[in-house]
């Protein structure tokens, strides 16, 4: 239940008032950015004397007076900071910007005051010493563990004078993490490629040029004007279809450049802003006696060292790149073939990639999008959910959510009992930041009472017109699976404790629920059933499946190298033990010479827009997991596949069990092996991307 407030303000701040929508969610017409900082500001207090009445109890520190105390605390805060958390990622407002600034440092010095609370730890630690002969269920005694080692990583255990300028570091690195994500929308919502002549329309097929020309209505552009945007779903269409080189050009650069538009501005250049990130994480890391933060950042992770993770990367990059090259090559043949007397770049890529995929798999893009409207998919994974397990999805048009096109459903098990809410926020708008993510308004628990969670899945693809279907490509509509997978993962949670649920995993396990629901969308029984074209309704051909499947090795070596180029920065930029003079433009050119980066390709994420490593520390050192993450993914389908099944129950029942519905309730390794009967290993993956017999020369 919610912490009552007994002031003033409540009275007119739906914030601090009780939430009597349907089904808890937030009274999202109600709230203004206006209410955000008096609501924070008592949440706080209110968090805090709830954390000083657990330290200052007179009896003894036992499991239920401290750590399950410490699990139910806060649920004001935590309420009104999930709320805004989502707000200033998928809605946002110059408004809701600045409180955004405003409250970041406040926010920092907040969490750091509890993790520094002298009198709270020591009643932790004294559960935690004793926790063998507590008697404790392993939920709880891993609950024990996870919160004893969250104050211990965020400086309990540091002297006095340390603890001060711990909280100084965080503070300051939660303005600049704020700072990052803001220049970053900022860039993506200032470029516009307007098209306005049928020539530099060349080559875009019906589907590029509809949601190119619902771009521009959204954004206020003359009639028949056409409009290109950063987002993914936008410029890889363009990429891959125009026929304007000079214009592939452009678009690319400036997708390229995204964080530093402003170059030589401290304030919205991204890359000197990420140089004064680094210098504090290295600050951080050496208050924990650490001699780098990579170090710091994988002691709690599957991989448990840098090396570890760099051995990985390293593995799949030399057959990745190796594959790459062999891929460019087939692309210059291409553009020679076809009397294109070029030598190809990077904008080029996606270009002749897909003229080199028609010619070989007679197989492309425009051939299947009309197959994948975003409705199908949509239906196609909720009912793989359902066959799965078990859970049903009901839209419910008149729960409204932040914006009027996120759908709103009710999430039912085979008995019809509510087990979650899930909101569906699909497409791109100058409000809402890049990329694809999941998260929480509420999440499960029962310990207190059952907590029904409330999760979001978003996602940026381009719009189709009114009335008009939105068309995935294969790329988008496998976004699509994969956020649901998390979705899945925090609608199916099924534990105890606040701190354990859903998501709350160790950063390198937390990609294998969203991974592994990919695999669902290439299943032919699924295409059969879902993939219908939005015009006839007939389902999509086994001959086209044969042509995907084919096809679905094809340009991973491209798709690989540039995500290991991204991976393998990550981890070398973080283990630098001197940030003097750090020049990230400079890093960037030596380490991509160092590993030999084919010229054709490019990083996945270049470091000024990499979001993932600076808009907070979620993945810093660990970009890597996505790829951990493929080997226990690839391995894990094997199960399915095993059995003949894609679907098989008794396999199904057990991935319920341990992966979707245990959250954080085990150590990961234990939950995967009571999965599969075994440890994975990488073969199943190296297969998948048809890297199994790429040369590591």
């Amino acid at each position: 239940m919610d912490t009552p407030i007994s002031l003033s303000s409540a009275t007119d701040n739906p914030l601090l008032q009780a939430w009597h929508t349907e089904h808890g969610l937030p009274p999202f017409a109600q709230v203004s950015a206006a209410h955000f900082r008096p609501a924070y500001e008592a949440a706080m207090r209110a968090h805090r004397a709830e954390l000083d009445a657990i330290a200052n109890n007179p009896e003894a520190a036992t499991f239920a007076n401290t750590l399950e105390a410490y699990d139910r605390s806060g649920q004001l805060f935590k309420r009104i900071d999930m709320l805004f958390g989502n707000l200033t990622a998928s809605e946002t407002s110059p408004a809701l910007q600045a409180v955004e600034r405003e409250m970041a440092a406040p926010l920092a010095a907040h969490e750091n005051a509890i993790y520094t609370h002298a009198a709270l730890f020591a009643r932790i630690d004294a559960v935690y010493t004793a926790r063998q002969s507590l008697g404790l269920t392993g939920e709880a005694l891993r609950l024990v563990e996870r919160v004893h080692l969250d104050f211990v990583r965020a400086g309990a255990k540091l002297a006095p004078d340390a603890k001060k300028r711990y909280g100084e570091v965080m503070e300051r690195l939660a303005e600049l993490n704020t700072r990052f994500n803001q220049n970053l929308l900022a860039d993506e919502a200032e470029f516009q490629l307007v098209l306005r002549t049928p020539e530099e329309l060349a080559g875009l097929p019906p589907f590029v040029l509809a949601a190119a020309k619902q771009a521009a209505i959204e954004r206020g552009l003359e009639e028949g004007a056409h409009l290109i945007t950063l987002s993914r779903s936008h410029i890889t269409p363009f990429l891959t279809f125009s026929t304007r080189r000079d214009l592939r050009e452009k678009a690319f650069k400036a997708w390229l450049k995204r964080g530093e538009f402003h170059e030589g501005d401290a304030a919205r250049d991204n890359k000197l802003v990420a140089v004064e990130i680094m210098q504090l994480r290295l600050e951080q890391a050496r208050l924990h006696g650490y001699l780098n933060y990579a170090e710091y950042a994988l002691a709690d992770t599957m991989a448990g060292t840098p090396q570890a993770v760099l051995d990985l990367l390293g593995n799949v990059w030399q057959r990745a790149s190796a594959r790459a090259r062999i891929e460019a090559q087939d692309l210059q043949d291409t553009a020679r073939a076809l009397g294109d007397d070029i030598t190809t770049e990077p904008w080029d890529w996606f270009y002749y990639a897909e003229k080199v995929r028609k010619a070989r798999y007679d197989f492309d893009e425009a051939s299947v999008k009309p197959f994948f409207s975003l409705e199908r998919v949509t239906e196609a994974a909720f009912d793989c959910a359902n066959r799965l397990f078990g859970i049903q999805f009901k839209a419910r048009p008149d729960l409204a959510a932040y914006h009027p096109d996120v759908k709103t459903y009710e999430v039912t098990d085979a008995a019809g009992k509510l087990v979650a809410i899930f909101l569906h926020d699909n497409f791109a708008r100058a409000s809402k930041r890049g990329g694809a993510w999941m998260s929480s308004y509420r999440v499960q628990s029962r310990a207190h009472g059952a907590v029904v969670p409330i999760v979001v899945n978003n996602n940026n693809f381009a719009k189709g017109a009114p009335g008009e279907p939105t068309l995935l490509s294969m790329d988008d509509a496998r976004t699509l699976f994969h956020e649901f997978g998390h979705g899945l993962h925090g609608m199916l949670s099924n534990v105890q404790y606040e701190r354990l649920s859903g998501t709350a995993v160790l950063r390198d396990f937390v990609e294998l629920p969203s991974q592994l629901f990919e695999h669902w969308l290439g299943e032919p029984e699924v295409l059969k059933k879902h993939a219908r074209h939005i015009t006839t309704g007939e389902p999509i051909s086994d001959a086209l499946i044969a042509k995907m499947k084919q096809a679905r090795t094809f340009n991973q070596g491209f798709d690989a190298a540039t995500f290991c180029a991204s991976g393998l920065l990550d981890v070398r930029l973080h283990l630098r033990e001197d940030m003097t003079g750090l020049d990230l433009a400079a890093f960037e050119r030596e380490e991509l010479a160092r590993i030999d980066m084919p010229k054709q390709i490019y990083m996945r994420h270049r470091l000024p827009h990499f979001l993932h490593l600076f808009a907070s520390a979620g993945y810093a050192s660990q970009y890597y997991v996505y790829l951990w993450a493929e080997v226990l993914d690839a391995d894990a389908f094997e199960a399915f596949t095993e059995t003949g099944n894609a679907f098989d129950q008794a396999t199904a029942k057990r991935l319920l069990q341990w992966i979707y519905s245990s959250g954080g309730s085990m150590p990961p390794m234990q939950a995967y092996e009571a999965f599969r009967g075994r440890a994975p290993t990488i073969e199943p993956m190296l297969k998948k991307k048809g890297l199994a017999e790429a040369s590591e020369a």
